[in-house]
């Protein structure tokens, strides 16, 4: 290793040291045999799950309701991050640019777990699904003004040429070249919402979040190991999904 490789190396190692002494975390008594045994016996509290009919029906219904959140979240968020980003790619002039770019740089600079604990007084049962919305339309705005701005003007520009309208000519020249990556960037998008629509439950947002935050809060392992198990399915079916879309976009 070179002395620069050594240095960086040790600096990491300095840094981390120093995290733990300013947290005054000790992790001798983390590995204690008695922080290891109560470790244990909450492990083993969430077992066997909870198989019984009824419950099953309400995690159920909570996974339908995670899906739809995070689907009409990504949804809103693609078609509001679409109209940032023709602005944001320096489309309608500099100015417009600048501040689209600032609108998106504020959208995602909110965790949607903030936007959440906002929007529940406000929007109430539509909370997850608007803080998921302007969360990524923060996110796939930005990719989306990037994809637009490297997109080969040539098509656009002969249309123009022959007498077509702007409009008309990003739309017929511009956009049949970059629907492909939008769509793509949006299925992306929605497999990290799926996960984050679990989530936002914990704040009130509804799905099987709410079911998890609520069996935790009354100790109640084997309901929350099924909504667990629940949460590892509904994403490997939307990641499955979503990766054989883009396969075929890309295709």
């Amino acid at each position: 290793m070179r002395r620069a490789h050594w240095v960086v190396l040790m600096a990491l190692l300095g840094a981390t040291w120093a995290s733990f002494a300013f947290l005054s975390l000790d992790l001798g008594q983390l590995a204690s045999l008695e922080a290891l045994g109560q470790m244990w016996r909450y492990v083993a509290a969430f077992f066997p799950p909870d198989l019984s009919r009824p419950y099953l029906a309400r995690v159920g219904v909570g996974t339908l309701e995670t899906l739809a959140i995070s689907a009409t979240g990504t949804a809103l968020a693609a078609v509001l991050g679409l109209l940032l980003a023709v602005p944001a790619a320096g489309r309608f002039g500099p100015l417009p640019r600048a501040a689209a770019r600032l609108l998106l740089n504020f959208l995602r600079s909110i965790p949607e777990l903030v936007w959440a604990a906002l929007m529940v007084i406000a929007a109430g049962p539509f909370a997850g699904t608007l803080a998921l919305a302007w969360h990524t339309a923060g996110v796939i705005g930005r990719l989306f003004a990037e994809t637009l701005e490297n997109a080969p003007q040539e098509p656009a520009q002969a249309l123009q040429l022959t007498g077509g309208r702007a409009p008309l000519a990003f739309l017929y020249g511009t956009m049949p070249n970059v629907v492909p990556q939008l769509v793509a960037y949006s299925l992306y998008r929605w497999e990290i919402n799926i996960r984050m629509a679990a989530i936002l439950g914990v704040v009130g947002a509804g799905g099987l979040g709410q079911l998890l935050y609520v069996s935790l809060s009354l100790f109640q392992q084997p309901q929350a190991l099924t909504v667990i198990i629940a949460m590892l399915l509904l994403v490997a079916l939307v990641d499955g999904a979503s990766a054989w879309l883009r396969q075929r976009l890309a295709g």
